[in-house]
Order: C-alpha cells, then structure tokens, then sequence
C-alpha cells in the first residue's frame, strides 16, 4: 500500500465517519450506513485486496463502535469485510467496460443491498432484529441504498478529478 493511497484512504473512511455521525435514524432508531459510500468510493479509488481488506476492516470497526443496532457490533465486523470483497469484484468486472459516476452510484446501490443483507442476517442469527427481516429491509436498507447511490454520483466526479490530479499515471484504472 502507497502512503497517497493510504492516507486519502483514511481521509474518506474519516468523511464517512461523519456523515454517518450525523445521519438521523431513519426506522426503529435505525440509521443508514454512509460509511458504505466511502467504503465503496475507497475501494474505487484504490482497487487492490490489500487496500481493500485495511479499508474494510477500518470501516467494519468505526462502524462497529458507533452503531445502535442491537447485535450491530458483530454485524458489522462481519458484514464489511465480505461486502468489501463482493463490490471489489463487481468494480473489476464492471471497469473492464466503463466507469462514469452512474456506474458508481449503480454498484453503490448494488454494494448497499448486499451489506444491508450480510448485516440483517448476521443481527439475525446473533441477536435478534426489532422487526422483521423483510420490514428492516424496506425501511432502511432501501432507503439507505438510495441516499448512499445518490451520494456516490455527487461524488465520484470529484474524486475522479482529485485522483487524476495527484496521482496521474495511476488514474488510467479509472475512466471518467
């Protein structure tokens, strides 16, 4: 791992960290996860397992540590590390064709879906949910997956910009 990549890395997970601080519950107290589209724009940004696995695992703790959600704990150390993998290789897939901001937004909503599940399942089989899985689901993983893809287009543009600019031979992984 490059110390450009690292430290913009942590600069994003830190974003993330507040827009997920600030974030209003959304249903039963619950909040949507917005350290998913830093997540995910990270793993975009710098897509090798190395950069991916620390950024997961840096996600799956800071979220850890602030949710609400009974069982969220263990939930999200589970669900990030195995949402991380599973959007990375849908973005190398996908990025073999093209990578523009509706894209991102598209694999953001994918990524959310998926981490929504991981999540509700692993809350599930640990301690319980406060509704039904299917009631969760349409009230906040839905949602949440929508604001995190609206998120995503309004911000890989810029990123994509900012990464061209400070690493230049580099930014050919990623097309506008």
């Amino acid at each position: 791992m490059k110390t450009k990549s690292l430290v913009l890395t942590g600069v994003l997970l830190a974003l993330g960290y507040v827009l997920h601080a600030i974030m209003p519950p959304f249903f039963l107290g619950m909040r949507p996860d917005m350290m998913l589209t830093m997540l995910f724009l990270t793993i975009i940004m710098f897509p090798t397992l190395s950069n991916v696995i620390v950024a997961a695992l840096a996600t799956g703790v800071i979220t850890a540590i602030t949710t609400t959600f009974p069982g969220g704990q263990i939930a999200n150390l589970v669900d990030k590390p195995i949402t991380a993998l599973v959007f990375l290789g849908l973005f190398l897939f996908v990025s073999r064709y093209k990578l523009n901001a509706l894209t991102a937004a598209v694999l953001t909503f994918a990524g959310t879906l998926v981490s929504g599940s991981i999540f509700l399942a692993t809350a599930l089989f640990v301690a319980g949910l406060p509704g039904t899985f299917l009631s969760i689901f349409l009230a906040v993983v839905l949602p949440t997956a929508a604001v995190n893809s609206v998120v995503m287009f309004v911000l890989y543009p810029v990123a994509h910009s900012i990464r061209k600019r400070s690493m230049p031979a580099q930014s050919k992984q990623i097309q506008a």
